[in-house]
């Protein structure tokens, strides 16, 4: 029996806990390391629902009570390849699923009272002590066709759609425009919700696995379309969304109003020793930074600043508490690590002041009639108007999808709010209109959560497959 079998089946003494390898930071963290006998107590919790609810409400679907009693039983590398069966990241969407409203919100203890599985826990417990132990993908089976696909975009949709290429013998070339894989799993996600070298350690395994990476290498600039489509049996788009959505309100041009996704990204470059020459370095420290958004894109923002070092940061939502669309323990992580929160307030103007400082006018909202989707809009309270004066506001509204420069040549039909048509149910799951490509992710579904980009990624292999024949 291997060592890692054997530590999960010591006695349950402190002493006897295995050391975790994690970055351990100064600030609260989504990851939160589970030792060897904490994950087989919290796996032994799982009451193996027969009708599990916790599998319904998880995106890809993951087997959760079978590699939960797997961990129990000391079976690591089985739980490990079970997790794969249904997802090509666990460990990072372990890190960065808002678990508390999906599986583990779901969780039958949770609706009881008794507090849910910590499966967001053991799911990347899983896959980083496999790896730790030595166990990979197992393609010793695979038999090579001759049939190529070429992916664009690096993110969760690209990876899972090559994950599963590759292990039915299809060569998968991923081409992404920065210089590291993950997309805004690497750049957009701050390292203290997701370490990198956790991305670079996946991108060896897909690389081990047969997948190529072609990156520095933007499509329709640095190589066209038109290329991808002549050295390739099928092309795959996941190019996720990266259409900023802004307020529309009087100075939200001024200087010191920042987006959201440049300012991560310069932050995450920073870290890395990656941001480009010339590009000036962001720093929040000593400033007093007002954030608007509910979303998590806005927490990473809010945690983000304190860790630079910001005077004050204030988050203003224009919904109450209750109606976040973020992660309620994202909320939560913030307001602990020292961000003011103001609920039911939406900007109004932002006027620059003598000295470089803004002031923000915020009015006070409240909630009036439902829209489409259900949500109750958001009303200005008449005179309710107050200011705010910061260094700087960050403007963290959500992303819109973007017609690929190229989809009207190659006849690529898009919807007008810009995201590309792929059926999920055509002839061939998430087939567009060009029968030769393929797209799903965030720039077919809209922004959203990582692991459903990795679902729609694994579909839309399976309908390349279909489409190669294979």
């Amino acid at each position: 029996m291997s060592d890692v079998f054997q530590f999960m089946k010591l006695s349950r003494n402190p002493g006897d806990k295995v050391e975790a390898s994690v970055r351990k930071i100064e600030f609260k963290e989504i990851y939160q390391p589970l030792h060897a006998v904490d994950a087989v107590d919290q796996a032994g919790r799982c009451l193996s629902c027969g009708n599990p609810y916790c599998e319904w409400e998880c995106p890809v679907h993951n087997y959760i009570p079978d590699w939960l009693k797997l961990v129990e039983e000391g079976r690591l590398f089985e739980a490990a390849e079970l997790s794969h069966q249904t997802n090509s990241l666990p460990e990072i969407c372990g890190r960065v699923c808002p678990q508390d409203r999906l599986c583990e919100g779901a969780c039958t203890l949770n609706q009881g009272g008794f507090g849910a599985v910590s499966i967001g826990s053991i799911e990347k417990y899983i896959t980083d002590e496999a790896f730790k132990a030595g166990w990979r993908p197992d393609m010793s089976k695979v038999l090579w066709t001759d049939k190529t696909v070429g992916i664009i975009g690096a993110g969760p949709a690209g990876l899972a759609c090559a994950d599963v290429l590759v292990r039915n013998g299809v060569k998968a070339v991923v081409y992404d425009r920065y210089e590291e894989i993950g997309g805004l799993l690497t750049f957009g996600i701050p390292e203290f919700k997701l370490e990198k070298d956790i991305v670079r350690r996946r991108r060896e395994i897909l690389e081990g696995m047969g997948v190529e990476f072609v990156l520095n290498t933007e499509v329709g600039k640095d190589i066209s379309f038109d290329k991808l489509m002549s050295k390739h049996d099928a092309v795959f788009m996941g190019m996720g969304a990266y259409n900023a959505m802004w307020g529309g309100f009087p100075g939200e041009d001024s200087k010191g109003v920042l987006q959201a996704l440049p300012y991560l990204i310069n932050n995450v470059r920073q870290s890395m020793g990656t941001l480009p020459e010339g590009e000036v370095p962001i720093s929040m420290k000593g400033k007093r930074v007002l954030v608007l958004g509910g979303g998590d894109t806005a927490m990473d923002c809010n945690r983000t600043a304190i860790r630079q070092g910001a005077k004050r940061v204030i988050c203003a939502y224009r919904r109450d508490e209750a109606n976040m669309p973020g992660s309620k323990r994202e909320v939560a992580n913030a307001r602990e690590e020292g961000v003011e929160f103001q609920w039911n307030r939406q900007p109004v103007s932002v006027e620059p002041m003598i000295g470089g400082t803004l002031a923000v006018k915020l009015a006070e909202t409240r909630l009036g009639e439902p829209d489409a989707r259900g949500r109750r809009n958001a009303e200005i309270v008449p005179g309710s108007e107050e200011i705010v004066e910061c260094e700087h506001v960050i403007v963290a509204f959500g992303f819109q999808a973007e017609a690929a420069l190229w989809a009207e040549k190659q006849g690529i039909a898009t919807a007008a709010n810009g995201r590309t048509l792929a059926a999920a149910h055509g002839v061939h799951k998430y087939q567009t209109s060009n029968p030769k490509v393929f797209a799903g992710g965030d720039m077919v579904r809209g922004a959203d959560l990582v692991v459903r980009a990795v679902f729609e990624g694994r579909q839309a292999a399976e309908g390349v497959l279909g489409y190669l024949s294979i």
